[in-house]
Order: structure tokens, then C-alpha cells, then sequence
């Protein structure tokens, strides 16, 4: 099965003006970017939504099997929440990929509070590879 990237995406698709366009950057193996959360993806007062939150992981882990090169489709994501993550609260995302398949890529990601290093939440995540028809260049 092929997938293809159109720019759309609501986690990294510089075409949707309603998602957070993350753009990742490759960092000793790892996918890092940084950003504050837009009060638009609020739960509680204050707080972001924990669904956001689950989003932003997924697309670490799945921007660092990118890099790696195995670019897939998340068939599982456990998602561990520590810590609130507050409105205009600044934090760093981190993915990595833990170990390869032939068809599988097993990954981690993390999200940690600029400010103090505290950790706001963590996922680890399975992915099926797919081939990609890429639309449009990021």
C-alpha cells in the first residue's frame, strides 16, 4: 500500500493552515523540533488538549523513521502523560527510531518542557512501512 503526502497533514502539512505545521529537523538520529502549543487545541482551561498531545508524538516518531528512511503508517502508539501541558508553554519534540524490520520500525518519542527540561508526556509506537508518493515538497 502506498501513501501519499500532499502538504495537508495536520500535524506537519505546511497546506493546512488549521494544523500545527511542525517541521522537524534531523539532530543525531533523532527528529527535534520546538514549539508552543496555539490556545486553539485548549482542553481544561489552560491546558492542551491530550489528544494534541498524543498527535505531536505520533508525528515525531513518525518524522524519525523518515529520516531513517522507513517512512510508515503508525499501527500502535502508547502514550504515557506526565506532567499538564499548558497553553503558550514552550517544549522541545524528540523522536527516535528504537530498532528496524523489514517491515516494522519500533520508535520512541518524547516531549519536554523547554523551560525546566521537566517531561510532559513520552509514546513509543510501531509503524508499518509504506512506500510514499510525495506531492508536495516540504
Amino acid at each position: 500500500m502506498q501513501v501519499v503526502f500532499d502538504g495537508r497533514c495536520f500535524g506537519c502539512g505546511a497546506d493546512n493552515p488549521d494544523g500545527l505545521q511542525l517541521r522537524f529537523d534531523e539532530v543525531d538520529g533523532t527528529a527535534v523540533t520546538e514549539l508552543e502549543v496555539p490556545s486553539r487545541f485548549q482542553s481544561w482551561q489552560g491546558v492542551v488538549h491530550g489528544g494534541m498531545v498524543a498527535l505531536m508524538l505520533d508525528e515525531a516518531i513518525s518524522w524519525a523513521a523518515w529520516n531513517a528512511g522507513r517512512p510508515g503508517v503508525t499501527g500502535r502508539l502508547e502514550v504515557k502523560y506526565r506532567q499538564p501541558l499548558h497553553v503558550g508553554e514552550r517544549v522541545r519534540l524528540t523522536g527516535r527510531v528504537d530498532n528496524l524490520r523489514r517491515t516494522l520500525v519500533y520508535a520512541t518519542a518524547f516531549i519536554d518542557r523547554i523551560a525546566d527540561g521537566g517531561r510532559v508526556a513520552e509514546a513509543t509506537a510501531t509503524l508499518m512501512v509504506r512506500e510514499v508518493d510525495l506531492q508536495a515538497r516540504r
